[in-house]
């Protein structure tokens, strides 16, 4: 059966503009892979200045560097040797009337090796066991330890120092033994004096030390990013 010549002119007409126009058939264009580092993820990082609450002040910039690489979906994420930096928040320095030292330290911007940033205020989540201070894990608060062992030796030697002294005094007025008795008791009441005059040991966290880095929210990279 013949089609009318005017509607096989009609369909020519359509099909000629469809291609003058250039149309091509619509597809989905594929979403970019992306790779997230969940919230709480624990990275390990190198301390590369030393912080101490002897010589830091809030606001002191801490840098540091990955050492070990984070991985998501088998692809590594951050790499070894990506940069940290933080931030001295707090700076409590020892003494007898205020306690322990006290350290507060901020993780603020994660730089990949190719120059991809993120931003965050995540806390310290762990140490090494080689620093001799003490993390409130919860707070991220640093604390030096106690000088328990310190202070009674520090009792003990000018205690001797003081028997001796007054044994020789004692010795020399015919009362030896009375002066052992007297010059240990200055001696050791020297000692407490000297500890309480003292304001106890610096929280330090040396370069070099391992610390790890709690995230607290998720970082997302494209595979654009981490190309």
């Amino acid at each position: 059966m013949l089609r009318h010549p005017l509607l096989v002119l009609f369909l020519a007409a359509g099909a000629t503009a469809a291609q003058d126009k250039g149309e091509t058939p619509k597809t989905d264009t594929p979403k970019p892979v992306e790779y997230t580092v969940d919230t709480g993820t624990r990275i390990p990082l190198n301390l590369l200045n030393s912080i101490s609450t002897k010589h830091s002040e809030p606001g002191d910039t801490v840098y540091l560097q990955t050492a070990f690489p984070v991985l998501v979906k088998g692809r590594i994420v951050v790499p070894i040797g990506s940069y940290v930096t933080g931030t001295v928040t707090e700076v409590k320095r020892p003494s007898r009337s205020k306690g322990h030292a006290e350290l507060y330290v901020r993780f603020d911007t994660l730089t990949l090796p190719n120059g991809v940033t993120r931003h965050f205020n995540a806390r310290l989540g762990g140490m090494d066991g080689t620093v001799d201070v003490t993390l409130d894990r919860s707070e991220g608060k640093v604390t030096a330890d106690g000088n328990r062992s310190g202070e009674a030796r520090t009792v003990a030697e000018t205690g001797g120092i003081g028997a001796s002294v007054g044994g020789i005094a004692g010795a020399a007025s015919g009362h030896a033994v009375t002066g052992l008795g007297v010059g240990a008791g200055v001696g050791a009441a020297a000692g407490l004096i000297a500890i309480m005059a003292s304001h106890g040991p610096d929280a330090v966290l040396p370069k070099g030390t391992t610390v790890e880095m709690v995230l607290d929210r998720p970082l997302s990279f494209s595979e654009i990013e981490l190309n």
